[in-house]
């Protein structure tokens, strides 16, 4: 049974999610271990106490706006200024994308694209660049739309770091800069919206996983890539998790968002420690290729996280999985386009835009799990209401 809308806005704990990248912004060895486990070795760069402890508060937050729009509405907001950006209408809005190489982003720029066609009478163009996720393309991209006359540039940034100087050039045109998904390191984007994010995500996650499993017990920690902030600061509140619960890391290994990778590397641990006794996940999509190689195995599967994607929450229900999906909700694709109208008609918008997130557990599984929908498809699109649903996610 898909959820309602409202539904989605009222289970507002939260938790976060994000994509792979094709170039992380600099190599980190995975944590590979011997026989003892090498836990969770020294706290990501990425880390801000602040940031964290500010993260783990809006997990309890009440969020403000329409109750059946999440991605409406923000917790915390935080409202500016945009008076000088007001301008009369029709607008060409401009979009410099990350990538659309995972389901996750496939499926959040089909709900881009559908938010878009409800403003038709006020959207005239919508460009959209596609950075095949790669940063130096990413940044070409957006220097050539700083010279098409765009009115708003949204950017979802590849890498955190390597993309902050072509976004402060778009910032230095004058432009209003719509900042989503992931992070840049400058304040200069009129807005940047998300989820709770990456901290909030890991520690739902982590703790659940290891509150399930057995004390001192071995966890298999699977990431995509590195140097992308929202993922970055996931396993940053996983390894805090972890380390306060004293269970042993055997490995941090990075899957590259490949399932036969995924497959193969679980399989290896298997054979090496003969058991696992949980799975932490930086994201959800090889979530089933994970739980397929205990399966294979013939081994039990353990707590494990995921996220909202379908064939995910499927197999959950049909092997009774121990699991937990903390959501990065692809609702978020909806709410650049929003800011940046709200921008250019010189309203206020919250920075941070922060967005509820909520979390998909046991008790509330059946909710989400859709059979009409692909398998690949993310319970959390907030597409229903949107021109050409279902078909266009299909």
């Amino acid at each position: 049974m898909r959820p309602s809308i409202a539904a989605l806005a009222v289970g507002a704990l939260l938790a976060l999610a994000g994509c792979a990248t094709d170039e992380p912004a600099a190599p980190v060895p995975s944590a590979t271990s011997e026989a003892a486990g090498s836990g969770t070795g020294e706290q990501s760069k990425f880390f801000v106490q602040a940031d964290y402890d500010n993260e783990l508060a809006l997990l309890n937050a009440t969020s403000t706006g329409p109750a059946d729009k999440p991605w409406e509405q923000a917790l915390n907001p935080k409202m500016a200024d945009t008076a000088k950006f007001k301008k009369p209408g029709p607008y060409k809005i401009c979009f410099s994308n990350a990538g659309l190489n995972n389901p996750w982003r496939q499926v959040g720029f089909k709900t881009m694209q559908a938010e878009v066609d409800t403003h038709r009478n006020r959207i005239a163009e919508f460009v959209h660049v596609d950075a095949e996720g790669k940063d130096q393309k990413q940044i070409a991209d957006i220097n050539d739309l700083l010279g098409r006359g765009c009115h708003a540039l949204i950017v979802s940034p590849n890498t955190t770091a390597t993309l902050t100087p072509a976004v402060e050039a778009a910032c230095r045109k004058g432009l209003p800069v719509i900042v989503f998904d992931r992070g840049v390191d400058t304040t200069c984007p009129v807005t940047f919206i998300n989820p709770i994010g990456g901290y909030g995500f890991g520690h739902v996650s982590a703790e659940f996983v290891g509150q399930k499993m057995k004390p001192g017990g071995k966890v298999l920690a699977l990431r995509i890539l590195p140097g992308v902030d929202v993922l970055e600061t996931r396993w940053s509140a996983a390894k805090v998790a972890f380390d306060k619960a004293g269970v042993n890391v055997v490995g941090v290994e990075f899957t590259d968002g490949d399932p036969a990778k995924t497959k193969k590397i679980v399989n290896d641990y298997i054979q090496r420690y003969g058991t696992i006794d949980g799975v932490w996940m930086d994201a959800g999509a090889v979530a089933v290729a994970a739980v397929e190689a205990f399966l294979d195995a013939g081994k039990p599967v353990p707590p494990i996280n995921g996220e909202d994607q379908l064939d995910f929450l499927k197999l959950w229900k049909d092997k009774k999985l121990t699991a937990i999906a903390p959501t990065y909700p692809t609702y978020q694709w909806r709410t650049p386009v929003i800011a940046a109208l709200r921008i250019l008609d010189g309203e206020s918008v919250s920075n941070p835009w922060k967005l509820p997130q909520p979390v998909i557990t046991q008790d509330n599984l059946d909710q989400y799990l859709d059979p009409d929908m692909p398998p690949l498809h993310y319970a959390m699109c907030g597409c229903t209401d949107l021109p050409g649903y279902p078909q266009r996610w299909k």
